[in-house]
């Protein structure tokens, strides 16, 4: 007589699929728990020293919790009637060795199935007079320990959730505040642009100079023409603002000179800072 097929056999399954581990060092493992009682399997993974223990276990769990779930049995009265391995997709890597060589780098996967069944009546009342003789409580204190585990990943779930939700709504109210700032702002700017050309009206009417008005070296200069070389009227004196210099004109370099300003008298430029060309600046205590 044929066996079941693997896919055909009965019982309750879980399947882990593209688990980051060679098939080989899966069925290492699953060929410790096949055919143990539920409470003993999830013991023997428990304390494996295996990584690759911990997804068996997560996939025992989760049969165990399908059969109570979909097929009403207890989890106390459950055994792994089957487990097995399959070789999943195989990621090529490559890693550089000397001489300009490679070595091809391998990261096997698999699929983990594991298959629960109940124990038949005679078979339950053996393991229940055993353990009562023995004095332990393996299927129960297995089963309550995975509903422990279940209940605090639920419990992390929902912590989690509630924690994206109130950072969604800090979000909300952080964009809020930003746009309130981002309106404040815009008023206080047209505010000042409106002071600021109210001041410069009033500037432009009345004979104070600053920086934006026409003259900004004192009442005795003049800002050039339209034609740099033609002297304003009263204004025959040439002021060059990158040198800081002034130039007559009976200067030598006056026809030279492109004026940036224009000065009354000689005096007026001195008092805005030009020093007269051919002249040196002379310091504290020294002499020209």
């Amino acid at each position: 007589m044929t066996a079941a097929k693997t896919n055909e056999r009965p019982g309750t399954r879980a399947k882990a699929s593209h688990v980051r581990s060679s098939a080989y060092k899966a069925r290492e493992v699953l060929n410790e728990i096949r055919g143990k009682s539920y409470a003993e399997a999830a013991e023997i993974l428990a304390f494996s020293e295996r990584g690759i223990a911990r997804d068996i276990l997560k996939v025992l769990d989760s049969a165990a919790a399908n059969a109570e779930h979909n097929d009403g049995q207890l989890a106390e009265e459950l055994f792994v009637s089957a487990c097995y391995a399959d070789e999943g997709p195989t990621l090529k890597r490559w890693r550089p060795r000397a001489r300009g060589r490679a070595t091809r780098i391998r990261k096997r996967t698999c699929h983990i199935t594991v298959i629960v069944s109940r124990y038949d009546d005679v078979t339950l009342d053996a393991l229940r007079e055993r353990e009562a003789a023995s004095g332990r409580a393996g299927s129960s204190v297995a089963a309550e320990a995975r509903r422990a585990r279940v209940a605090q990943s639920k419990a992390r779930e929902e912590a989690a959730h509630d924690h994206d939700h109130d950072h969604e709504d800090e979000e909300a109210t952080i964009e809020e505040q930003a746009s309130e700032i981002v309106e404040a702002t815009a008023a206080s700017m047209l505010a000042a642009d409106e002071d600021y050309d109210g001041e410069k009206a009033d500037s432009d009417q009345d004979s104070i100079v600053d920086a934006e008005d026409a003259t900004p070296f004192g009442p005795l200069s003049h800002a050039p023409l339209e034609d740099v070389h033609e002297a304003p009227d009263g204004y025959p004196i040439k002021g060059n603002a990158d040198s800081m210099k002034y130039h007559q004109p009976e200067g030598r370099w006056f026809e030279q000179t492109v004026a940036e300003v224009w000065f009354a008298t000689a005096e007026a430029a001195e008092e805005a800072g030009f020093t007269e060309a051919g002249t040196k600046a002379t310091g504290e205590g020294e002499e020209e």
